[in-house]
């Protein structure tokens, strides 16, 4: 039985504290909708949620998705569950391999337990690291994963993020439970920290203090942005549409650049006067370390599933970011 997806629904946010968590929050309140968060603060901040910690239909719950007595309580009383809490950058992965596995596993089996129990619908924020080391053009989300060894621990995420979508389409298949899943390319926006390896606001923060703009290996490898105002966009097109039931749907942006020309580009549009440079991937991330040589998202299922293409290019990205960051200044 399918929920009617009305503005009375009360919805958890799990990792609602997070860079695209707390952006998702807003957005949900602003629909009218009950919203509960359940988040460890643990690589997210409260002050991405001050603009709606006094909303009467807005309520916080400081702990881990670890807990299944937690999740269980909470899953029960809400009608829609968002999962977004996750161990998240490639230095957290590399640094802290096995409480980021038990995070990314065990806490989202905690998730689907709950919400089969509860018949609550779910969906399921992955991630295009599951593709791995595929190189392919327009990477589409039926295409195979490449991965290296198990004991190099870059990949330990992408074989997380995949184990997650595996369960939530098994609780699909199995249990008709109501999922969707989709996979991010490159979030990015406003709050998101330079802290655990994101490129963007590493960049534009150095860009702002006239410091050097480290790049890990030859700055050849390319990426694809997208504006974190986007993707709550295509979020909550997906999951409120029937069409996206039990399938794995891609966000991203197709405009590709190479890490090269990124820096320039934050350093022309910044006026800054830092210099660019370059340190090997073993400096960075330790021995061993293994990274992709480009990522770019096939996003027709998308636009063929609720319509939804990015509206805002790299320009608009560095613009905003700047602009919030040098609050901080």
């Amino acid at each position: 039985m399918r929920v009617r997806y009305s503005n009375g629904m009360k919805i958890l946010v799990t990792g609602g504290a997070g860079f695209i968590g707390s952006h998702l929050v807003e957005r949900l309140l602003a629909l009218d909708y009950e919203v509960v968060v359940i988040d460890d603060l643990s690589t997210s901040q409260m002050s991405n949620l001050e603009s709606v910690t006094g909303n009467v239909k807005f309520s916080f719950v400081k702990g881990t998705i670890l807990d299944k007595t937690l999740t269980d309580s909470v899953i029960q009383k809400c009608d829609y569950v968002f999962h977004l809490a996750a161990s998240v950058g490639v230095f957290n992965i590399v640094n802290n391999p096995l409480s980021s596995l038990q995070t990314n596993i065990r806490g989202t089996e905690n998730i689907f337990e709950a919400a089969d129990k509860f018949k609550i619908p779910v969906f399921l924020a992955s991630s295009s690291e599951v593709y791995g080391k595929n190189t392919s053009d327009a990477l589409g989300e039926n295409d195979d994963r490449i991965l290296g060894s198990t004991i190099t621990l870059r990949w330990s995420y992408s074989e997380a993020k995949a184990i997650d979508e595996s369960l939530a389409y098994a609780y699909f298949i199995e249990n008709s439970l109501e999922t969707r899943i989709v996979r991010f390319f490159n979030t990015v926006g406003p709050r998101q920290l330079g802290a655990y390896g994101m490129v963007v606001p590493r960049f534009i923060r150095s860009a702002l203090a006239n410091e050097p703009l480290t790049i890990y290996g030859d700055g050849n490898q390319t990426r694809c942005f997208t504006h974190v105002f986007d993707v709550v966009d295509a979020v909550l097109a997906i999951a409120f549409s029937e069409k996206s039931v039990g399938k794995v749907v891609n966000i991203g942006n197709r405009a590709e650049i190479s890490i090269n020309d990124l820096a320039k580009k934050i350093i022309f549009e910044t006026e800054s006067k830092s210099e660019m440079h370059y340190i090997p991937y073993a400096e960075a991330y330790g021995n061993g370390f293994e990274d992709m040589e480009r990522r770019v998202p096939n996003i027709d299922l998308i636009k063929s599933l609720v319509g939804w293409s990015p509206q805002r290019d790299l320009s608009t990205i560095i613009s905003d970011i700047s602009t919030e960051m040098k609050k901080t200044f």
